[in-house]
Order: C-alpha cells, then structure tokens, then sequence
C-alpha cells in the first residue's frame, strides 16, 4: 500500500482564487451580493494579492450558498458547480493536477499543493484494488460549511471525469456531515453515499490509472517550479508560533503535550524553540493556552461532549483543573460559555 500524508500548512492566511468572478458569471449570481452577505469588501475579486483567513473563506462559501438559495435554484450548490468546472477556471494547482499522467499522479500533486489554496491537509492510500483520498481542515477551532465538505467531494470525482473524459464514478464516497437532496447526489457520482468520521471519495484501481487526456509533462515541467517555490515561501515567512500552533492542534487531542515531543515535531531544539518564540513575543505556554481556549470554545459551541470529556481531549488531569484555566482565559466558565455560544446544542 502507498500512503500519501503531506505536512500541515503553516499559513494562516489563503489567496483569494482569480475565478470567483467566474465561477459567480457561471451561475448567474452577483457578485456584490454575496460579498455583502459575508461581510467582505465589495472589490474583494479585484484587488491584487488578496488573502483571506479560515473563517473568512468559510463565510464567504456560506453567503455563495445563501445567495445562490435566493436566486431560486434547487439544485445542490456543489453539483451545480463540479458541472460548470473547467480549465478555463485558471488555477495552478488545478492546472497541476490535469496535466498529471492519471488520478493517481494528480491526487499526489494535490495532496503537495493543496495547502496553497486552501485550509486542508489531504491524504492519499494507493492500494492494490482502490485509491482513497481523504482529507481534513487544518483550523479545528472553525466548522467549515456542509456544502463545502460537499463540493470538495465532488471536485474530486468531476476532476477524473474532465481529465479522461469518461463517466468515471467513484467506489465509495463517506461524510461526516452528511447531504442534502440524496438522491441528486447519487445519481450524480453514480454511487452510494455513507456517513463517516472523516470525509473520504474512493477509486478504482482501473479509474486511478486511466490516463489523463489532459496530461502535459511540458505544461507541468513550467509549473513546477513555481509551485515549490511557493511551498518553501509559505514554510519559511511562517513564524515559529504559527509552526507550534498547527502542531498544537493536532498534538492535544492525541495527547502529545511534552515539550519534546514538540520539539521533535518542529524539528528545533526546545532552547531553539523558547528563543524564537521569546523573539516574537510569546512562548510555549502562552501559544498552549491560547489553542486549547480556542479548542475548548469550539467543543462547547458545536458538540454536545461534556466538561468532563473536554477536558480529556484538551489534556487535562481532571475536570476541574480544565474550568480553572477556561476562566482564567475567558473569565467565563465552560457552562456558561456553552449556553451563550452553542449553536447546535442545549447546555
């Protein structure tokens, strides 16, 4: 079996993709319309070199689908995009992945490359008879939009399709969020649809390795270098605490909390790390704090897990230590914030 798991991104930041303008043409929908619904500037598309953080890009996803449900339409947001999807829509990442030689080959450059666009860390699994992607956010503190788990799904299957243009249906697609209008949705991927912990779209062996009429090595010989060059901007303007808060996030739910465990994850020293954190004005315990209040917050708002399993999670002896340090960060305690802030669940 090959495994694929490329290293979290350490941005924070993601550039605004140049075919929103597009894309929105495509589906009849205004463009002012849905930047004023996410509350982002109105010449957001025009402006050069524009970012926006994770939960802008999510906002900004969920107003495309509110617009897109007052104009009328019925059909799911996500199919009504994968359909439209084309090269035309300009983008190196995707333009990588159509040049590559089969599903397989373009599954990995995504699984590289990713990270540029957009707040997710995918993961590859060739096996003998199938080939799994599946893939997670890379903020746990922020819930991204249904529709958007939805429409990553079907970019995948709608990208083997484009690339050989040949019906390519996937084995097996799972998500943890579930969709809307079923039925559409399967008729769509010509498969059935299962809920799973984490969102994954299978292949066939035979669909991996079909080759991309697409494929250009020229085309991807001249990208290439562009795009690593990228990767390695984007690691080295990181700061050492954007670095030790993305390791933070996936270290404290599996519990590794020692310092050099950490360390071992940055790959410095612990004197190295203590320095560089010092130098931006902050530290190990300081960006520990800040990450499990940001975890804490979110676990109280969008589950229904008790203090008690809170606490476990963000790896704390017992539960009351875990309300002692919620109110020293928040002022607030945990059942307090619950009842103010939960938009899923009852306290």
């Amino acid at each position: 079996m090959q495994q694929s798991r490329q290293n979290r991104g350490t941005t924070n930041t993601y550039p605004v993709w140049h075919g929103w303008r597009l894309l929105l043409r495509d589906l009849k929908l205004q463009a002012a319309n849905v930047l004023r619904r996410a509350k982002l500037p109105g010449d957001l598309f025009v402006r050069e070199n524009a970012v926006l953080e994770t939960p802008q890009l999510f906002e900004l996803w969920t107003a495309l689908e509110a617009e897109a449900e007052a104009s009328g339409e019925r059909s799911p947001l996500p199919l009504r995009i994968a359909s439209a999807l084309s090269a035309d829509w300009f983008d190196p990442v995707l333009f990588a992945a159509l040049c590559s030689a089969d599903l397989n080959t373009a599954l990995l450059r995504l699984a590289k490359y990713k990270r540029l666009v957009a707040p997710m860390m995918l993961q590859i699994d060739q096996e003998a008879d199938r080939t799994t992607l599946s893939f997670e956010w890379l903020d746990k503190t922020v819930s991204p939009p249904a529709g958007l788990i939805s429409f990553e799904l079907v970019f995948f299957v709608q990208l083997a399709r484009l690339a050989t243009r040949s019906r390519v249906n996937p084995l097996a697609v799972f998500s943890p969020s579930g969709f809307n209008q079923v039925s559409e949705y399967e008729a769509y991927l010509g498969c059935k649809l299962s809920d799973g912990p984490i969102p994954s779209v299978s292949f066939s062996a035979q669909d991996a390795e079909r080759p991309f009429l697409t494929s250009n090595y020229g085309m991807w010989s001249f990208f290439e270098p562009a795009l690593s060059k990228r990767l390695h901007e984007l690691d080295r303007q990181a700061s050492m605490t954007e670095r030790l808060r993305s390791v933070l996030l996936e270290a404290i739910p599996a519990g590794e909390l020692s310092l050099e465990s950490t360390c071992k994850k940055l790959g410095v020293s612990s004197r190295t790390l203590q320095r560089r954190l010092n130098d931006e004005g902050s530290s190990y315990q300081k960006t520990l704090d800040q990450v499990r209040s940001s975890l804490a917050q979110h676990y109280l708002a969008h589950t229904n897990m008790s203090g008690a399993e809170i606490a476990f999670l963000l790896g704390f002896e017992d539960p009351s230590s875990f309300v002692r340090a919620f109110q020293s960060w928040t002022g607030t305690s945990p059942q307090a914030s619950r009842a103010a802030n939960s938009t899923l669940y009852l306290p």
